[in-house]
């Protein structure tokens, strides 16, 4: 218990401007997507879909993602430095994970418990991450919920893109967790 105890508490968000441009390992991908795939799903669904973009198809992406925003944006709320940053946004993380979740057939099943079991599946990325000295960041800024990303990604209209997760290294100490609200104030026993 004590090494998911860790692991848990000390899993932590790293902005990739933090990373530092080492490489991850495809096959260490492989391994926290595969158990990814362990995560907790209503009806067996399994919703979760992920793109994954490696050595020099992190940067594709990033100039792609920047050109739908420049796209897609109305001139009146078009900021030039936030296509710069999702241009550049890859630039020191060895991979980007779009997180998707792919609507399963079963209609009985809420879409929430869909997007919430993709939630688990990046979590379980995270925390694997988290134990093998990882970075990793979990964006969904941009595009991310326009329809031009789904068209990108190739996802249905029932589908969803959730975020992205940049994964790489980072030269930077952990940093100390916290907590802003006590433990109390967000539990009710009965």
């Amino acid at each position: 218990m004590n090494d998911i105890t860790q692991i848990i508490t000390h899993r932590r968000t790293v902005k990739p401007t933090s990373m530092n441009g080492k490489k991850v390992d495809d096959t260490t991908v492989q391994e926290l997507l595969q158990l990814a795939d362990w995560a907790p799903t209503h009806g067996l669904t399994e919703p979760w879909y992920f793109v994954v973009f490696g050595g020099e198809k992190v940067q594709e992406f990033c100039t792609a993602h920047a050109e739908l925003y420049k796209t897609f944006t109305p001139q009146a709320q078009y900021i030039p430095g936030n296509y710069e940053k999702l241009k550049t946004q890859g630039d020191l993380a060895s991979h980007v994970i779009a997180i998707c979740m792919k609507r399963g057939s079963n209609p009985k099943i809420p879409e929430i418990e869909e997007i919430a079991a993709v939630a688990c599946a990046v979590e379980n990325i995270w925390l694997a991450a988290t134990a093998r000295q990882l970075a990793a960041y979990w964006g969904s800024g941009g595009m991310t919920y326009h329809p031009a990303m789904q068209d990108y990604l190739g996802l249905r209209d029932e589908d969803k893109v959730l975020g992205f997760l940049y994964l790489g290294y980072t030269d930077e100490a952990p940093r100390t967790g916290r907590r802003v609200k006590p433990l109390e104030e967000k539990v009710k026993w009965m």
